[in-house]
């Protein structure tokens, strides 16, 4: 029997679970359902063992696994839902916290990114939707929305984009994302806030909003804690002001993560139970997706795809499309490593690998699976909260965003 293309149907197939969630009476989780798809190509032969090693990227898992800490830590203690009443106490209506909410996750995704603002946003947001009386739902979706957005305006607001300014030849990668991208990502931002508040009416009467701040729990684990977001935006910020003299190559977001993780992990008392109470299922849902991914990659069936379209592929408005596409089936940084290639043999312009950056991050609002971000929201919030927000209702909202959205960008790449 021939298993060809057995990993593309495997996704497909996989893709078919996490919409539906449910087979019979029974509930199949997302971490469960990626790691089956890993299970079938690894088992069926379609990737050797060493090979479905060789794909699980260590920097990305390290990268979480701090991060993870971090966030545990920051939530256990309630120095995050402590500190975030100053953030949000000058919000007297329920669009204005919809609007803060927004505008923050996307702003500090761009420098902090996506997946760290998913980590520690979801508990943020599930206190205020606790606290306001709003749908979780909402506020899981605004973020999840927010920080895809907004992690498009920067070189290091998500890896793919990272990938573009370290191998795209760009003389100031930050100044290049910004002057191309910043003002469609404010509309973008902008729109998401009036599609958000377009699909859940009920969520928006007008009441004014009551905030009380929330007590430490913890007073060891939230000065620790507090000392390892500080380590966090402190190394971030010197590798952007390290990024153009090409000093920040070997200084990466692992590193910042693990250094960031050290305070918790080296010294609280409550090292051991934050460990195990860390989001391991996320992590096991990566794994298991870059081994799926891997096994998809190795058929050759969409670079056969991409590479045999009648097309130009170097014109912004094709780039932009081809991206939203094809990151839904073999994720976004396959396909900014898969199309960079090409986009150098063809000589693709600034505005081109803008639009690379821009649609493969923008790819991550149509579907759940589009982006880590999201995963990452989703698994939190069933973790913490057991609130979920369903594939249906993910792309109710998700798939007339990224249309709208892939037209701003493309607007501003060929006539602004």
């Amino acid at each position: 029997m021939q298993f060809g293309n057995l990993p593309v149907f495997t996704l497909a197939g996989v893709f078919i679970l996490i919409a539906i969630r449910q087979v019979g009476p029974i509930s199949i989780p997302l971490w469960l359902t990626m790691l089956l798809g890993a299970l079938v190509v690894l088992f069926t032969g379609r990737i050797e063992p060493l090979a479905a090693l060789r794909a699980i990227n260590l920097d990305v898992m390290l990268f979480l696994f701090g991060m993870f800490v971090i966030g545990q830590g920051l939530d256990e203690s309630g120095y995050l839902a402590h500190v975030s009443y100053r953030y949000f106490k000058r919000c007297r209506s329920r669009n204005a916290l919809l609007a803060v909410i927004i505008a923050g996750a996307g702003l500090a995704s761009a420098f902090l990114m996506n997946d760290t603002l998913a980590i520690i946003g979801t508990p943020v947001v599930l206190l205020l939707a606790r606290k306001h009386a709003m749908s979780p739902k909402v506020l899981l979706l605004a973020l999840a929305y927010a920080v895809t957005i907004g992690s498009a305006m920067s070189p290091i607001g998500n890896p793919q984009n990272l990938l573009i300014a370290l191998n795209g030849g760009l003389n100031n990668p930050f100044l290049i994302f910004l002057r191309h991208l910043l003002l469609p990502t404010a509309l973008n931002l902008y729109l998401a806030y009036l599609l958000l508040r377009r699909f859940f009416p009920d969520n928006f009467r007008e009441s004014e909003l009551s905030h009380s701040q929330e007590p430490i729990r913890n007073h060891e684990l939230a000065v620790l804690s507090r000392l390892s977001l500080r380590i966090v935006v402190l190394l971030v910020a010197v590798r952007i002001v390290t990024s153009p003299f090409g000093l920040a190559t070997e200084f990466r977001l692992t590193h910042i993560a693990l250094a960031g993780s050290l305070p918790i992990l080296v010294g609280s008392s409550r090292r051991w139970h934050i460990l195990r109470s860390i989001d391991w299922h996320t992590l096991v849902f990566f794994a298991a997706m870059f081994v799926l991914m891997e096994s998809v990659w190795l058929t050759g069936f969409f670079q056969g795809l991409l590479t045999g379209l009648d097309m130009n592929l170097a014109s912004p408005g094709m780039i932009l499309g081809i991206s939203v596409v094809l990151s839904q089936f073999i994720s976004n940084v396959p396909l900014v490593a898969l199309y960079q290639p090409l986009a150098a043999g063809m000589g693709v312009s600034p505005e081109g690998l803008m639009a690379l950056a821009a649609g493969s991050t923008i790819a991550g609002n149509l579907f759940i699976l589009g982006a880590a971000s999201n995963i990452i929201i989703i698994q939190n919030a069933e973790k913490k909260a057991r609130e979920t927000v369903t594939f249906f209702e993910f792309a109710k909202v998700g798939i007339p965003l990224t249309a709208m959205s892939v037209f701003v960008y493309w607007i501003f790449l060929r006539y602004v």
